[in-house]
């Protein structure tokens, strides 16, 4: 193990989890009417395609739990440990799900594994994001830790259109019955070879520079997360209403314009319009997070949100209106503030948080804002849509999280990119609490 790893094994250990996580994301996405009929087969297929759905959103309940449990590792026996415990965990339970027998084979049984192993994915994926991101701004030389950041982003984006391109794939490939009997499963069997392999580049490397002065200095904390909740609470709550609009904004560009689109034409279609426009917005991650280097995080952070507001009603429009080119457009026009929002959630969440309780706080926060706010944001854009008939309704969500939150860390937010990630004090002084209680009205 060495104490000076390369930059590139340090970006190699850390994104290779992060894309393990999302490729399984996609891939279950894809084949989730597939699923519905081997695991919850009934006469009505809508059934068992809402049941596939709802084992799916399990794992976001878990993602809180989960990253309480992962941050708190992080904090206490590093980050290192952490991101090889999450590793394992989604790799494991996903290369599990494409061995599982089906309900046809042992009935009730089938159905309960799946949920159980969609727990896992959950509980590990909690702190996989943030771990990440604090492994790379922690090993980050100073100036470049947003561009660094911004590779999580980018990887997880890149996940989805693999595991959405290997989807459609095999499904070119084999028909409906073989599909249905064991095409499926061989998406979720990458996971094994991608898991082990960044286990072992993971375990390779030493703690970062920053959690290894936090042990020379005997700082480190032995209860992290209650420190956390304690002490940075205001902290908490700006990195929650983070969290929420960067994840609310991007399930519709990673999920529901799919949805939409598919709705008044053909799926394949809507799925390769959706991946090009997610290819666009790989290609703008590394320039939001080179661009918050030299301007700072704020005013990408503040511009994406009020942004999402402004853009929500036109792009809805473009993507519900039967051209797949005017809804590429309007994907492309989403891609643009929604990259910055996603690489600004990837490093403003690590330097908001000391050292000390920087991984129990920005997991518990992104997990709580990514999993019950944003991971039912494709759920209640489909009920809106089909409850109004209207394909503008779902914009309605979104302006009603972006526009508040962008509001708001525009008076609340304050400007991250100088702050030194080995710092242990809480980034809100008394002066930046009385702004943000006075901004979101709590008392």
């Amino acid at each position: 193990m060495s104490s000076s790893p390369s930059p590139r094994a340090v970006i190699a250990a850390t994104l290779i989890g992060n894309f393990t996580e999302w490729f399984d994301f996609a891939v279950y996405g894809a084949v989730a009417v597939t699923l519905g009929h081997v695991f919850f087969p009934t006469t009505d297929p809508v059934i068992s395609l809402l049941a596939s759905l709802g084992v799916f959103g399990v794992a976001f309940i878990f993602r809180p739990l989960g990253g309480a449990l992962l941050g708190s590792v992080g904090d206490r026996h590093g980050r290192r440990i952490s991101l090889s415990v999450a590793v394992v965990g989604i790799s494991g339970a996903t290369t599990l799900i494409a061995l599982l027998p089906s309900y046809a084979t042992i009935g009730f049984w089938a159905p309960v594994l799946l949920i159980l192993l969609r727990c896992v994915q959950g509980l590990s994926a909690g702190g996989e994001w943030t771990g990440a991101s604090a492994f790379l701004a922690e090993y980050a030389p100073a100036g470049r830790r947003g561009a660094r950041a911004s590779l999580i982003s980018a990887s997880g984006g890149l996940a989805i259109v693999a595991g959405t391109g290997s989807v459609l794939l095999l499904e070119s490939l084999l028909d409906p019955g073989q599909m249905q009997s064991w095409g499926w499963r061989l998406p979720f069997l990458l996971a094994a070879p991608l898991g082990l392999a960044g286990l072992y580049l993971r375990l390779r490397l030493d703690e970062t520079p920053v959690y290894r002065e936090l042990r020379r200095r005997h700082a480190v904390a032995s209860r992290p997360l209650r420190e956390a909740v304690r002490s940075g609470r205001h902290d908490l709550l700006i990195a929650f209403a983070c969290a929420s609009v960067t994840g609310v904004g991007f399930y519709y560009l990673a999920t529901y314009f799919a949805t939409a689109m598919s709705v008044g034409g053909p799926r394949t279609t809507a799925l390769l319009v959706c991946s090009a426009a997610l290819l666009v917005y790989v290609g703008l991650c590394p320039l939001a997070g080179w661009l918050s280097d030299r301007v700072g995080r704020r005013p990408i952070y503040v511009g994406g949100a009020l942004a999402l507001a402004v853009l929500a009603v036109p792009v809805l429009l473009l993507v519900g209106s039967g051209s797949p080119g005017l809804a590429l457009l309007g994907m492309c026009l989403f891609a643009v503030p929604q990259a910055g929002l996603n690489v600004m959630s990837s490093i403003v969440l690590v330097e908001l948080f000391p050292a000390r309780t920087r991984s129990s706080g920005a997991a518990l926060a992104y997990s709580l804002g990514v999993g019950p706010i944003a991971g039912t944001a494709p759920l209640v854009a489909t009920a809106l849509a089909a409850g109004t008939g209207s394909p503008v309704a779902p914009a309605l969500y979104l302006v009603a999280i972006a526009l508040p939150v962008g509001l708001v860390l525009a008076k609340g937010l304050p400007e991250t990119a100088d702050r030194p990630l080995n710092d242990t004090r809480a980034v809100f002084g008394p002066a930046a609490a009385a702004n943000w209680i006075s901004a979101t009205g709590n008392s």
